[in-house]
């Protein structure tokens, strides 16, 4: 299986592959979140991404949304560390070390790091983990 870097396009193609033969994972919290990820360690520049739930289903693709709940603002590090390792507690250190900038609605994105994924959420996010250098 091939392995490409987080974020990448050929990453974000594959990942979206992954969540579409994988219908049907519950989606805990309905939301708009724009990302902006910085110390991209490809490129020249920082990625600027999203992630919104509003249809029930997970889409998370690069470029900005309009309308926001809110805007994070994070290191390509922690970010990794978030999305593909799930781990909440980088989250939360770098939330409080102030790698974390957050604008807008800071519960909508408390309330999806207490939430604990369903059976088919872990098998997405193995997959995804799978093919993430």
């Amino acid at each position: 299986m091939a392995t490409y870097p987080f974020l990448s396009d050929e990453w974000i193609a594959a990942a979206k592959a992954i969540r579409e033969e994988s219908p049907g994972a519950a989606v805990p919290h309905v939301m708009k979140m724009n990302l902006i990820v910085t110390e991209v360690p490809f490129g020249d520049s920082d990625i600027n991404a999203h992630m919104d739930t509003t249809s029930g289903e997970l889409d998370m693709d690069t470029g900005h949304l309009e309308g926001e709940d809110l805007t994070v603002t994070v290191d390509y590090a922690t970010a990794k560390a978030i999305f593909v390792e799930g781990n909440p507690q980088a989250g939360m250190q770098a939330f409080m070390s102030g790698k974390i900038k957050v604008q807008g609605d800071m519960t909508k994105m408390m309330a999806m790091q207490t939430a604990a994924p369903d059976e088919a959420q872990l098998e997405i996010a193995e997959k995804i983990a799978a093919i993430t250098e």
